[in-house]
């Protein structure tokens, strides 16, 4: 009974939601951006990294409540475990943000636009 239990807490905890932190960005080619001037390059960075925090927000709430969700299956009352989520849709948009971002970063950087970029740095800069 002991085993069933174990592998049971290991298929909850496989389905957590991810940390916003932990999703890594979507490939987004830096092509569809070779248009677009410093001043457009500058208010789309915006537009995404806006969303990109509110997507964050939601991913990291997600991943709490799976963890109060998971917590209270194995500690409390094993039917709580249906009430983990995961993460699919959410975390696919968080990780074309991300993308996106790079991508942006790296056409701004390419146009020597002199914009600055808070984060992690994308792959080549």
């Amino acid at each position: 009974m002991r085993k069933w239990g174990m592998v049971a807490l290991a298929a909850m905890l496989g389905g957590c939601a991810s940390s916003s932190s932990e999703i890594t960005p979507a490939y987004v080619s830096p092509v569809m951006y070779q248009q677009y001037t410093c001043a457009q390059l500058a208010q789309e960075a915006q537009a995404v990294s806006t969303r990109a925090a509110a997507l964050s927000g939601a991913q990291d709430q997600k991943r709490t409540n799976d963890t109060i969700a998971t917590t209270a299956a194995v500690v409390i009352f094993w039917p709580a475990a249906f009430f983990v989520g995961g993460d699919k849709q959410t975390a696919a948009e968080l990780a074309q943000m991300k993308g996106q971002m790079v991508a942006i970063e790296q056409s701004a950087n390419t146009k020597k636009c002199g914009i600055q970029f808070q984060g992690p740095r994308p792959p080549g800069t």
